[in-house]
């Protein structure tokens, strides 16, 4: 007699906690389908390079975006090209100087993306290619870049 009333206090206890736990996941299911939970909302923002090259600011709007970069490396860059590739968009960018980074130089490149970027975090890798004035041979470096657009 005193194992049936033991069974049914600890079948009410497991059913009395299952029930909570369903709650707090419904509760958890319901945040994450509406964005609440969103990693991307929590990614910060940066743009980095290899050393050598900086990327000292950056801003970007669905129409293009803006990098200044600064030749930190201890030669002169000649022909310098920056793109930007996210899966689905290109970002072709242009100096508003010559292409040509003297050592310690910063210049601002605009990017306009193919198509339109839309609204909300972009995520990709920054390619810089150039060529070393002093030895006439080229590079290419990869960096990444995270903005909220």
């Amino acid at each position: 007699m005193f194992m049936k009333k033991k069974a049914q206090a600890a079948m009410e206890f497991l059913m009395t906690f299952g029930w909570a736990i369903l709650v707090v996941l419904a509760a958890i299911g319901a945040l994450a389908y509406f964005g609440v939970l969103s990693p991307d909302r929590f990614l910060p923002e940066k743009c980095t390079l290899p050393s050598g090259i900086a990327c000292l600011d950056f801003t970007g709007s669905t129409t293009s975006v803006s990098l200044v970069i600064q030749n930190s490396a201890g030669f002169d860059m000649s022909n310098v090209t920056v793109v930007a590739n996210a899966t689905g968009y290109t970002l072709a960018c242009t100096a508003t100087g010559d292409n040509v980074l003297t050592d310690g130089e910063k210049d601002t490149f605009t990017c306009i993306p193919t198509p339109n970027l839309p609204a909300g975090k972009f995520k990709g890798a920054l390619y810089v290619d150039y060529i070393n004035t002093q030895t006439t041979l080229e590079h290419s470096k990869v960096g990444e870049l995270i903005l909220k657009i």
